[in-house]
C-alpha cells in the first residue's frame, strides 16, 4: 500500500477478531483488540493468538485489553471493527467510536443486519459494511482460533466485499479491500445490500439447523429431511431479499432466484442432490451459531432468521419454516428445549411440512 497503514481497532476478539485482527497483526498492522472474555485477554497477553487454518499456522501478538482496561487508550485509531455477536452491537459501538479519529469510521465486520443501528451511531458518513462469506472460524479455547473453510482466493471466490451504504466505490473501501486482501480474496461492490441478504441467507440456511439440532453440517445435510429444512430456509430467505429488491448474488453456490423457485419439483431436486454430501470423508464443522450453543451463549437467532421473517412480514412473503426455527431457537436459548436432531422434523411439522 503506498498510503500509511492505518492504525486498527477491534472492538471484539472473539473468533472472528481474533482472525482477522491476528492476521492483519501478523502482517504488520498496528492492531489493538478489546474485549470482555478474561480469559481470552489474559491468554493472547500471555502468549499471543495461535491461528490456525487453510494456510500456514502463525501466533500473532496484537495488543490487547480488557473493557476496562480500555478507557486509557487515546482517539487516534482510524479504523474501528465491531466484532461482536449482533446483541453486543449498539453499546459497543459506542464505546469503540470515542477512539476513532473525526475522520475514521468503523466496520461492521459481523453476522446479520447491524449496519443501520451502527450508522444510527456514528452517522452513516462513518460507517462502512463488510460481508465476510465461506470464512468459518471457532475459538474453542483462550488464545487460539481456527479457520475451518478452504481459502477463497484457491477458488476464484472473493471472501470479504467492503461496500458504503450508499453503493459508491470510495478510495476507503478500496483501502479496507486491499487491506483484507493479506487474508484472502476481497473486493469493493457496489451492491453492499444485496451481498448482505445473500450472507444472511446463508447463515439462515444453515446457523439455526446445527443450533437446534446439535448436529454437524455435514451431519444435517446427510438426512433428506436435514435437507428440506435447509432449502427452505433458504427459499423463504431469498424469496424476502427479491421481494424488496435487492440484487442477492448467488448464496451456497446457487442463484438467490433458483433458491426461490425451490417449490418446483424439478427445482427442488436439483437443489436436494446439490446439498447432499459425497461419500467419504469432509469435515463435519459446527457454524457459529452451534458453536454457541454448544458455549451456553445466547444466540443470535432474533437478528438471523428473526430478521428474515419481520422483512418477509414487511415485504408480504410467508416465511413458515423460518418463523418455526425461530420459536423453536428462542426455546432453545431460554433452556426451555434441548438441541436435539428430532428438532428438525419438529420445525417441519409445525410448518407443515
Amino acid at each position: 500500500m503506498t498510503t500509511p497503514r492505518p492504525k486498527l481497532l477491534f472492538m471484539g476478539a472473539g473468533a472472528i477478531g481474533a482472525y482477522i485482527g491476528g492476521f492483519l497483526a501478523h502482517s504488520g498492522y498496528d492492531v489493538t483488540l478489546i474485549d470482555i472474555w478474561p480469559e481470552q485477554v489474559e491468554a493472547i497477553r500471555a502468549r499471543g493468538i495461535a491461528v490456525a487454518g487453510p494456510h500456514d499456522p502463525f501466533v500473532a501478538r496484537p495488543a490487547v485489553y480488557h473493557l476496562h482496561e480500555a478507557q486509557g487508550l487515546g482517539r487516534d485509531f482510524d479504523i474501528a471493527f465491531i466484532t461482536m455477536k449482533s446483541y453486543d452491537t449498539e453499546w459497543s459501538t459506542r464505546f469503540a467510536v470515542r477512539f476513532v479519529k473525526p475522520e475514521g469510521y468503523v466496520v461492521s465486520a459481523q453476522n446479520c443486519w447491524n449496519d443501520p443501528a451502527i450508522a444510527a451511531i456514528v452517522g452513516p458518513e462513518r460507517a462502512v459494511a463488510l460481508v465476510m462469506s465461506r470464512i468459518s472460524v471457532a475459538a474453542w479455547e483462550p488464545g487460539k482460533v481456527e479457520r475451518g473453510a478452504e481459502k477463497g482466493a484457491s477458488i476464484g471466490y472473493n471472501v470479504f466485499r467492503a461496500g458504503e451504504h450508499d453503493g459508491r466505490i470510495t478510495p476507503r473501501v478500496e483501502q479496507l479491500a486491499e487491506m483484507l486482501s493479506v487474508i484472502d480474496a476481497s473486493q469493493p461492490t457496489d451492491n453492499i445490500w444485496g451481498e448482505r441478504w445473500a450472507k444472511l441467507c446463508q447463515n439462515s440456511m444453515g446457523n439455526p439447523v446445527q443450533a437446534m439440532s446439535n448436529l454437524g453440517g455435514r451431519e444435517v445435510l446427510a438426512s433428506p429431511r436435514g435437507r428440506a429444512v435447509t432449502i427452505q430456509l433458504a427459499a423463504e430467505s431469498a424469496r424476502v431479499g427479491l421481494k424488496l429488491g435487492y440484487r442477492v448474488p448467488k448464496f451456497g453456490g446457487v442463484s438467490a432466484e433458483k433458491w426461490a423457485s425451490a417449490d418446483r419439483g424439478d427445482i427442488y431436486e436439483e437443489l436436494d442432490a446439490l446439498l447432499t454430501p459425497a461419500s467419504g470423508g469432509g469435515r463435519n464443522w459446527r457454524a457459529s451459531m452451534a458453536q454457541d450453543v454448544v458455549k451456553g451463549r445466547r444466540t443470535e437467532i432474533d437478528f438471523m432468521n428473526g430478521h428474515v421473517v419481520a422483512e418477509g412480514r414487511r415485504a408480504g412473503v410467508p416465511t413458515p419454516v423460518s418463523a418455526a426455527v425461530l420459536a423453536l431457537m428462542r426455546q432453545v436459548d431460554h433452556r426451555d428445549a434441548r438441541p436435539d436432531a428430532g428438532n428438525i422434523d419438529l420445525v417441519l411439522r409445525r410448518a407443515g411440512l
